[in-house]
């Protein structure tokens, strides 16, 4: 599960990442709106947690540029700023969720969770597809209620095909999830674990099609 922090206060995120990274998430973090902007629009996350005090942007500017491109991400604010009115104004402008300054990193990590559980479908197991389940918290993918083996990068790919099942996924965002730091992973090196993780899963009646030009669908093999 991706994460992009955004968030200026250096020591706040450097306990963050190491917090959050522990229970499971894979962090990215933006320290000015400018930088915020440019991760939104070129990576994928599964949530967002947002600061409103950036040094160079307020925000509820950068929600509100979500919330115009129509992308579905869950939005968590954490900010100093604790009035009613500020938490309504947040609200109004498309946060799914409200948390002030100070706070225990407990409550932040239920709070997560509790968005992930609403958007994403569950939360020991998030999404379903046939004899496959998704645990986002503990990051396993179960067959039939056991871990199903699988290599980090393995991990990652399935996470996503089932984070949006019943979707395409491209090959571009398949290698931003899979490199993230070094850039995206050449074509045929999806590839490969494309396959790998095919092999796994299509004897228990789960396919990755392969479509086009496009990307690849993970579905049950009788849908």
């Amino acid at each position: 599960m991706k994460i992009l922090l955004v968030e200026d206060d250096a020591v706040l995120v450097d306990g963050l990442i190491h917090t959050l990274g522990k229970a499971g998430y894979e962090v990215n973090c933006a320290m000015t709106g400018a930088r915020a902007e440019h991760l939104l629009t070129t990576q994928d996350f599964e949530l967002v947690v947002l600061d409103l005090g950036l040094p160079d942007a307020d925000g509820l500017e950068l929600l509100q540029g979500i919330r115009q491109r129509k992308q579905p991400l869950p939005v968590l604010i954490l900010t100093a700023r604790d009035s009613p009115n500020d938490k309504a104004r947040g609200m109004e402008k498309g946060a799914d969720d409200y948390l002030t300054k100070p706070f225990e990193l407990t409550e932040l990590e239920a709070r997560i969770h509790a968005l992930i559980r609403r958007c994403y479908g569950g939360f020991q197991c998030d999404i379903v597809v046939g004899r496959l389940a998704l645990n986002t918290r503990d990051n396993q993918v179960l067959l039939d209620g056991l871990p199903l083996p699988l290599l980090p990068r393995e991990y990652a790919v399935m996470e996503l095909l089932l984070l949006e099942a019943g979707k395409v996924v491209s090959k571009s965002r398949l290698g931003q999830r899979l490199s993230p730091k070094a850039g995206a992973l050449p074509d045929n090196a999806i590839e490969v674990y494309i396959h790998r993780v095919r092999k796994r899963v299509e004897s228990y009646g789960i396919t990755i099609k392969t479509i086009r030009g496009l990307g690849y669908l993970l579905e049950t093999i009788d849908a």
